[in-house]
């Protein structure tokens, strides 16, 4: 991390309420967990009086299974943020150039950022398209597969076509696949790429995002750096119990997957049958909102309910207002980069997901 690049560099937003007593749809996380995941962890605090094995070879075995790759590139992570960090890192000096997504997880330019390089924000949509001529002054690119917000999923062979532009070039593919366990697509980590890192969270389709767990998958001297790298016991004994079980739950992820596109369709359809709605296709656990607000233009980042200065509401606000107060929070999109009139959702089960509609649709 570069130390100058550390003054004025703000957070990033994120979903999540910390307020239980609210329906949270702001946070992209599994309102189910596997089975016995209580009994797995109140076991594992046993193994907490000691130092975990550095080595992790449960978790690692666990997590190449999960993906389908060899174990010794598992690189274990204090969530799938941590391991973007770690990538950054190892593969970043300050000046360098890294393309960025658009609209997309706020996290990557600002982690870019504090390495002291510099983000080129490409639209999320063409990352993959990328030329080889543009490549050769780039060190870094990032894609979100499936992406977020949009929920947008690169077909398979876009992602190989662009690793393959991207070794030719020397530059870092990073893939951030936070929410590919949702879908059918196999990992890039298959790939065994050496100019390619994947970076994988369990906190989504587990469940379990205070957990913090996850991990990098990255082969050759890539690897070796970010494995070197890498902080001595940088996963709890219990974050590495837990997430070894949840990983070997392959019947859990197949009733997740289903349950999740059957009531991700149902939702978008009811959305989109209220003309005030455009509803985005999406292969991840939510959906992206863009509202219409009757004339109101939308955008400008005020208070909830502020008027702008032709009289009129931002429709984002109204929104974000009115279902707070009906007990249901959205995730406000306008800090995503491009975004001035939108909100996220994630999918829930169908109880909140009805709730959901109650307030948006039938209100």
């Amino acid at each position: 991390m570069h130390p100058d690049a550390i003054d004025g560099e703000g957070r990033v937003p994120h979903g999540g309420e910390p307020d239980r007593s609210l329906l949270d749809f702001s946070a992209n996380t599994n309102p189910r967990t596997p089975e016995g995941v209580e009994s797995v962890y109140a076991d594992a605090l046993e193994t907490a009086r000691r130092y975990p094995d550095d080595g992790y070879p449960a978790y690692r075995n666990a997590a190449g299974t999960y993906v389908g790759c060899d174990p010794s590139a598992v690189v274990p992570t204090p969530g799938g943020l941590a391991a973007i960090r770690l990538a950054l890192e190892v593969t970043l000096d300050p000046g360098d150039l890294a393309v960025v997504p658009h609209p997309s997880f706020g996290e990557y330019a600002r982690e870019v950022r504090l390495q002291g390089a510099r983000p080129r924000f490409v639209p999320h949509e063409t990352v993959c398209d990328l030329e080889a001529e543009s490549l050769r002054d780039v060190d870094l690119v990032v894609v979100c597969t499936p992406n977020n917000p949009t929920g947008d999923l690169p077909d398979r062979s876009r992602l190989e076509a662009l690793a393959d532009r991207c070794r030719a070039a020397g530059t870092t593919l990073l893939v951030d696949e936070a929410f590919l366990g949702f879908t059918e697509q196999e990992s890039m980590a298959r790939r065994e790429d050496e100019c390619v890192v994947v970076a994988r969270s369990l906190t989504k389709l587990f469940g379990l995002p205070g957990l913090r767990a996850g991990f990098a998958v990255a082969f050759g001297p890539l690897g070796e750096r970010l494995e070197t790298a890498r902080r001595t016991w940088n996963l709890g004994s219990p974050a590495a119990t837990v997430g070894a079980y949840c990983m070997g739950q392959t019947a859990f992820v197949r009733d997740t997957r289903e349950r999740v596109a059957e009531e991700r369709e149902r939702l978008r359809e009811a959305l989109l049958a209220d003309d005030r709605y455009a509803v985005a296709s999406s292969s991840a656990p939510f959906l992206l909102l863009e509202v219409d607000g009757d004339g109101g233009d939308g955008g400008d980042g005020g208070e909830a309910g502020s008027a702008d200065s032709d009289g009129t509401t931002d429709p984002v606000d109204d929104l974000l207002e009115r279902t707070r107060e009906a007990g249901v929070v959205l995730r406000d999109a306008r800090s995503f980069r491009g975004l001035d009139s939108h909100v996220r959702v994630a999918v829930k089960d169908r109880d909140a997901n009805d709730r959901l509609l109650e307030v948006l649709v039938d209100d």
